[in-house]
């Protein structure tokens, strides 16, 4: 069945629907749900929960956001809580969500255009690695990656780090900054470094 989506024009004003192969042909900009979820180990050190994308998608074997998906015709930000429960199994209302804004990303692979308006946002989870429910047909496993080892590793300060894994063969894995998926505005490391803020107790929060 086919999938549809608004798109918008480079002020991101409405300017129609169209279908999904077709937006990533033409690069038009559509819009995206974003969530990285966090949480603090035993001792109170801060992480975030990382998922390594399976073999059937784009960017096949790369390290990326919590949970992310499109948002289709018609849905509105609040809409891409769903997710959260198809991709790591969280059932969380909306409003547990932390807002941090939009962000603009832009990304070809081939004849594959990505052009997003991507409404990102943060949640705090007491919820063990072990124990999530994550979408097996496209999600290789997860990570649960130290805020402040992440933070070295992604500003060039450290060449790999061990995290703890699910679903990827080893209780723990080695993890290379060039195993996340690069983008122009260093995005990944952004996020952690709002992350860092958030966990230090500030509410002015804009990725």
């Amino acid at each position: 069945m086919s999938e549809f989506f608004d798109i918008y024009d480079e002020s991101l004003a409405h300017i129609g629907v169209k279908e999904r192969e077709q937006v990533h042909r033409d690069g038009d900009w559509h819009q995206a749900f974003h969530c990285w979820v966090v949480g603090r180990a035993p001792d109170g050190a801060p992480f975030v929960i990382l998922q390594k994308r399976g073999t059937y998608v784009n960017y096949p074997g790369k390290v990326d956001v919590s949970a992310a998906g499109h948002l289709a015709a018609g849905e509105l930000p609040r809409d891409g809580i769903r997710e959260l429960q198809e991709e790591l199994g969280l059932h969380v209302p909306f409003e547990a969500l932390v807002p941090l804004g939009r962000r603009v990303g832009i990304a070809k692979l081939g004849d594959f255009i990505d052009c997003q308006i991507c409404h990102v946002y943060l949640y705090e989870s007491a919820q063990p690695l072990a124990v999530y429910d994550y979408q097996r047909e496209e999600i290789a496993g997860l990570l649960q990656l130290p805020l402040a080892a992440g933070i070295r590793l992604l500003s060039g300060r450290a060449s790999t780090v061990r995290v703890p894994a699910l679903g990827l063969g080893s209780a723990t894995v080695q993890v290379r900054a060039h195993d996340f998926i690069q983008s122009i505005d260093n995005y990944a490391l952004k996020a952690l470094l709002l992350i860092q803020r958030y966990f230090a107790g500030e509410t002015d929060l804009w990725i």
